[in-house]
């Protein structure tokens, strides 16, 4: 089963930044970034949905109790809409 440090981590890593420019960007420090990730302690639910926004992905999915990852599409048109199905549809048929 993967943690909540492994999840963080390999999104970090899916995003090619460290811990010090994603403790930036989230707001909190690179030492908090590196416990989470260890495992050392659990961010607050404040800091939980900070990092499920920057990730764009849920807190369940964080957490580990939502299995399936998504992606957030709010405030696009249709156009976009469409583009991004075509994408998805794309890479299913690979």
């Amino acid at each position: 089963m993967v943690n909540l440090g492994e999840r963080l981590r390999a999104l970090r890593l899916e995003k090619q930044i460290t811990q010090t420019e994603m403790a930036r960007r989230v707001g909190i420090t690179k030492v908090m970034i590196s416990s989470y990730e260890l495992e050392q302690r659990q961010p607050s639910y404040d800091v939980l949905i900070k990092l499920a926004a920057f990730f764009g992905v849920t807190s369940d999915h964080l957490l580990g109790i939502e299995k399936e990852r998504t992606v957030c599409v709010e405030g696009l048109g249709s156009e976009e809409m469409k583009v991004i199905t075509s994408m998805i549809d794309v890479l299913r048929n690979k």
